[in-house]
């Protein structure tokens, strides 16, 4: 089990701080979808050169030109970028194409999908790294979880990893854990803390060692 930190609300110099006070614990970093918004993805590769030997997820969200696009992600550094599952099926066989062809990898993520097991079997059978459960900040609001979804995508995928996101933090992460997801992905319960290194060291203390 890997544990991702999903930058989304810092500037690319604080994305810069975050992931120096926390690379110890965390596995895999995520330049969020506020970052490719507001810095593209010369601020990618600004963290990339920093930070040479980490691993990045560039969170895209692809939903059309897919190749292009995870190429022009692992062009400025990511080893990992996501598309959506709500992309053509067309789409998401030229993501894994393109991310396997450069010897990277694809996650694919489930947010807004209401189908969820009938779409994680259709996933699993296109060829991705990883599947993702996301419950949305807007969900979140109303009190959403992403454990129930997690337990649906997970008993219907059987090659494809499985990752989860969605509000996690130190205190509810032993429940997360305990269902076994290959990559747990957590942002403002490590990165909005008042001590984000402590934060990811907890839950990374919670997490079965590989």
């Amino acid at each position: 089990m890997k544990l991702q930190l999903a930058i989304d609300l810092e500037d690319v110099d604080g994305a810069i701080e975050l992931i120096q006070k926390t690379k110890a614990d965390v596995d895999i970093f995520e330049y969020g979808t506020p970052l490719v918004i507001n810095f593209g993805l010369e601020g990618l590769q600004k963290i990339r050169e920093k930070f040479p030997d980490i691993t990045l997820l560039a969170d895209l969200k692809i939903m059309d030109v897919a190749s292009y696009e995870v190429e022009q992600a692992y062009k400025y550094g990511a080893d990992i970028t996501t598309i959506l599952a709500a992309a053509e099926d067309q789409s998401i066989k030229d993501a894994v194409g393109a991310a396997h062809k450069a010897n990277r990898k694809l996650l694919v993520d489930m947010i807004g999908i209401h189908d969820v097991a009938t779409r994680a079997q259709q996933i699993d059978a296109l060829g991705a790294d990883y599947i993702g459960t996301h419950t949305g900040y807007d969900l979140q609001a109303l009190g959403e979880t992403p454990l129930k979804t997690f337990k649906t995508i997970k008993q219907n995928v059987k090659n494809t990893q499985t990752a989860v996101a969605g509000g996690i933090k130190v205190t509810t992460a032993q429940k997360i854990i305990d269902a076994g997801p290959d990559l747990l992905i957590v942002g403002g319960g490590i990165a909005t803390t008042d001590d984000p290194a402590q934060a990811a060291h907890e839950i990374k203390a919670m997490m079965p060692k590989d």
